[in-house]
């Protein structure tokens, strides 16, 4: 059994944070967060694994009230070092099981971290636990890459996802489990004959944008709406992610 306490440990959590960069950058939170503020509508919100706040801090500035569900101690303690208790409240606990109230306009899943639950069945216990969560009418938000199978050559168990200067991103898949290992290798800065990378691990389950909504079914939720990106832009069979809002049914 695969612990997430040792994936993102002490390491991962004073890592993962780049200030203006990459997914820390204004042009990819500030949509994310306009979004959501939307969604929310003036009501709480619950981000589900809430990491170091990277989108939970910018949200609560709007001025919605956010908590939050978290399993790593490490990313917890990170998230500690930026606002307190009172302004955030956060349960720590794996987000397919564990509660942080009910009544929430807004529950919402960003970047990927669905495919941090392994298997089928703690996905659909993920969107049964958002139900939980939600006012009846309220929206479940989910952003996830899309499998790129085509992309994986006859015979070969993985492909390049990333390759840029000091950063490259190997993906190995194992289609029949749905299965995939993001190897996240780092470079140094050049210096002539330097050998030494560093290398993050991390695994997933990938999902089909049609196996999410039937998930969402399941729990009571329909599809509202399903788009490229937080800019909203078209979602086509070319789409490499999506942004899905699912509306809990009332009654």
């Amino acid at each position: 059994m695969i612990d997430q306490q040792q994936i993102w440990d002490d390491d991962a959590a004073q890592s993962y944070d780049t200030p203006g960069e990459g997914m820390f950058s204004d042009g990819v939170l500030g949509p994310a967060v306009d979004a959501l503020n939307e969604l929310a509508a003036g009501g709480p919100a619950v981000e589900f694994a809430i990491g170091t706040g990277r989108v939970a801090i910018p949200l609560s500035e709007t001025g919605i009230a956010v908590s939050g569900i978290e399993l790593s101690h490490a990313m917890l303690a990170r998230l500690r070092e930026k606002v307190d208790e009172d302004r955030i409240p956060v349960v720590q606990g794996d987000m397919a099981t564990a509660f942080a109230g009910t009544d929430f306009a807004l529950a919402y899943l960003v970047f990927n971290t669905i495919s941090n639950l392994l298997t089928q069945d703690e996905q659909v216990e993920c969107f049964a636990n958002a139900a939980r969560h939600l006012r009846p009418g309220g929206c479940f938000v989910i952003e996830l890459w899309v499998p790129q199978l085509r992309s994986l050559p006859p015979g070969h168990g993985g492909t390049v996802e990333v390759s840029e200067p000091g950063y490259v991103l190997v993906d190995a898949v194992d289609p029949l489990e749905q299965r995939l290992t993001s190897h996240h290798f780092r470079f140094a800065p050049d210096i002539e004959g330097g050998r030494e990378a560093r290398v993050f691990r991390s695994p997933h389950r990938y999902i089909w944008p049609s196996e999410l909504d039937l998930m969402a079914r399941l729990a009571g939720f329909r599809l509202e709406s399903r788009w490229a990106d937080w800019k909203r832009n078209a979602f086509t069979a070319e789409s490499t992610s999506h942004v899905s809002v699912y509306r809990l049914e009332e009654g």
